[in-house]
């Protein structure tokens, strides 16, 4: 009986008797509510957004004071080579001067070490005098040079190179002028004299030679090398 009137009463019709203003109020009411929780997100996320962009901006400032520290930092150790440049000037007018001043230079200890070891046995120096261009602007041949035409004039390269020795023979003195012509820096010998003498009841041939000076006399020890 009991379940038979359960099933009556939960399939009779609801009827509200509440007053429509009170069901509009709710409604308002409700509206509000929701309302309220948007704001209330939105309040949520303009704070999130705003703590994000405060952290953004934190960062930005750190790394700009970093960046003013490096500058400061870079600017002073640029300030310790500022004379760099006026350095490297200076050093390459120095080397401009040292060149100028030792470009024609010619290491005479060298060829004296040469010229000993290129010596014939049969001949020995007495005297070297060396004349630069500037000093022998020509040199006439006094005696002919093989294949020249007459009045040949040497050319005087750098200088010119005057030897006087002693030779046991006009043939040694003749090995003499080839040595000179085989060594590095010489050209052109040529003997101005050739004469017998006597010492010690020994005859001998007493002689004067000259040679060229060339360019590849030169050490170049102080000469910039193209590109350097």
């Amino acid at each position: 009986m009991s379940t038979l009137t359960t099933t009556r009463l939960s399939t009779l019709p609801r009827v509200n008797l509440l007053p429509p203003e009170i069901e509009q109020e709710r409604r308002f009411r409700r509206t509000q509510l929701g309302l309220g929780a948007a704001v209330v997100g939105s309040l949520g996320v303009v704070a999130a957004l705003f703590l994000a962009a405060n952290g953004q901006v934190s960062s930005a400032q750190t790394e700009l004071a970093d960046s003013k520290r490096e500058t400061t930092r870079l600017e002073a150790r640029a300030a310790e080579y500022s004379q760099v440049p006026l350095v490297y000037s200076q050093v390459e007018a120095a080397k401009a001067q040292l060149e100028l001043a030792m470009g024609k230079e010619i290491r005479w200890s060298f060829f004296l070490n040469d010229l000993s070891l290129k010596t014939p046995r049969n001949v020995w120096l007495t005297t070297m005098a060396v004349s630069g261009t500037e000093q022998a602007a020509a040199v006439p041949v006094a005696a002919p040079v093989a294949g020249a035409a007459p009045g040949y004039i040497l050319n005087t390269g750098l200088g010119v190179v005057t030897f006087g020795g002693k030779a046991l023979k006009h043939n040694d003195v003749a090995a003499w002028l080839d040595s000179l012509a085989k060594q590095k820096g010489y050209t052109q010998p040529y003997f101005t004299n050739s004469t017998k003498e006597e010492i010690d009841e020994r005859d001998i041939v007493g002689f004067t030679s000259q040679v060229t000076i060339t360019e590849d006399a030169l050490s170049k020890r102080y000469v910039q090398k193209a590109g350097s």
